[in-house]
């Protein structure tokens, strides 16, 4: 048997971190088993699924690098399939039309409220004949649940669930516009497309249980089932905004790596022993169901920062410099290949630095500042009148250095501090200040490399005469 799964995000918001990490699940099943991932965009709900939303998905699953099988499936389009199941189930006698008029069922749920009992739908149209329907009221289409026993669902993680009959009502499957509910389109869409393994978050345990209704009444393959427990905050909170649960467009946005986030997301839940760092290649030939944990996962933003820098530093610099200039060119710097060449230079000092590619962005800001540099706090502060005296002695003594190159550019400013009584710190906080208008950077002799004789001669020149 070919595994199947799938991921069918509903396009009423962008694909946020839980949306991405059942994605990423579905997606390393799939690979593990050899098997395929296909990408449903259930866009049923007409009014709140926007083109917008459809994008962001896509573009995030890109980012990820989640890559689907086959066309990408929109549920929309195929409602009259879904209709069709409809009738089949009508024909056969396991749904029914019921003429309940909106007036009956608000006062059918109004004497529940009164009298203690759980709001569902009563069946008064179970059994009857359309004989007796008022006219001019167009009936919705209801399945013919059983009404005694239990339904199980056998979860790959929450174990048997069971769910006695008399709580699941006889639900809606079509509108009476004729549009399929959003119940009977999945059931319809995992059989047509072949899905064996359902892998989503628990808030659709309940769904699972109605949903089998359909596939038991048509006599279709049950899929397997892995609900996976819905992720919370550092507080244990249910996650929200307030937590940081943004979109993955964000994360993008925030200079992340795609591979750190993979890495990150499948921690969220799934564990190999003590492991960590995971690779893509790793995840793939470890990813098991059986090793999904029952308990909420709680996000820790402060590891996600510590894996993408992990990642960084394994990045290859051109890799690097790509994301890097594509953030400087955001802000408006003029990309050039000299640029670009200046940048792959000094990435060894800048990624040591930084956890993200927004943080490597501003370390790379000297490279395309413009004189005279503007300073920021600290550096202002180390460019005291005391070090603009030291700046004018040491750009004569760097100006004089034959070959500028990391080694002498350190040994001629080493000379110049002994000569002048100084401790290297005394002299190099200044030069670093000139240089980048920071006071943190990479190795400054690297710094003078990268800018160059004339450029570093002019940024010392600059501060020293104030």
């Amino acid at each position: 048997m070919t595994i199947v799964t799938r991921f069918a995000p509903s396009p009423t918001g962008y694909l946020h971190i839980g949306g991405a990490r059942t994605a990423l699940f579905n997606w390393l099943y799939a690979r593990h088993t050899g098997g395929t991932f296909r990408l449903r965009i259930e866009d049923t709900d007409r009014q709140r699924s926007t083109p917008a939303a459809i994008d962001a998905i896509i573009e995030g699953m890109g980012w990820l690098g989640l890559n689907w099988d086959g066309e990408v499936v929109y549920q929309f389009a195929r409602a009259a399939r879904h209709a069709e199941v409809a009738k089949q189930l009508i024909a056969q006698g396991r749904a029914y039309h019921c003429y309940a008029s909106p007036e009956e069922l608000e006062a059918m749920r109004e004497d529940q409220r009164k009298t203690g009992r759980p709001l569902r739908y009563d069946g008064r149209w179970r059994d009857r004949p359309a004989t007796d329907a008022k006219p001019n009221v167009p009936p919705v289409v209801r399945i013919k649940a059983p009404q005694t026993g239990e339904t199980i669902i056998h979860d790959k993680v929450q174990g048997d669930v069971r769910f006695g009959n008399d709580v699941l009502d006889d639900f809606i499957l079509l509108r009476s516009d004729g549009t399929p509910t959003y119940m009977l389109s999945v059931v319809v869409d995992d059989h047509d497309m072949g899905v064996t393994h359902v892998i989503r978050g628990d808030d659709h345990l309940t769904n699972a249980a109605r949903q089998r209704q359909i596939i038991d009444a048509m006599g279709w393959p049950v899929p397997t089932y892995a609900h996976l427990p819905l992720m919370h905050g550092e507080d244990g909170q249910k996650l929200s905004k307030r937590h940081g649960a943004l979109g993955i467009h964000e994360y993008k946005d925030l200079g992340y790596l795609p591979e750190a986030m993979r890495n990150y997301l499948l921690r969220l839940g799934w564990s190999h022993g003590d492991d960590e760092t995971i690779s893509t290649e790793q995840a793939i030939e470890w990813f098991n169901l059986d090793s999904i944990g029952r308990s909420p996962a709680r996000v820790d933003f402060k590891k996600l920062d510590n894996l993408n820098g992990h990642y960084m530093r394994s990045a290859s610099d051109a890799v690097l410099a790509d994301g890097t200039l594509a953030l400087l060119k955001s802000k408006g710097a003029a990309v050039t290949d000299d640029l670009q060449a200046k940048l792959i230079s000094a990435m060894p000092g800048l990624k040591e630095r930084a956890k993200t590619l927004v943080e490597l962005a501003n370390g790379a800001n000297f490279l395309v500042a413009q004189r005279p540099l503007a300073l920021d706090d600290k550096a202002q502060k180390l460019l005291t009148p005391e070090a603009r005296v030291i700046l004018t002695g040491l750009e004569a003594a760097l100006a004089a250095t034959a070959d500028w190159s990391a080694s002498q550019l350190d040994a001629a400013t080493r000379v110049f501090a002994e000569q002048k009584g100084l401790k290297l710190g005394a002299v190099a906080q200044p030069l670093r200040a000139a240089l980048t208008g920071q006071s943190t950077s990479p190795g400054i002799f690297d710094v003078l490399v990268v800018l160059g004789r004339a450029e570093s001669l002019a940024r010392i020149a600059d501060q020293a005469r104030g």
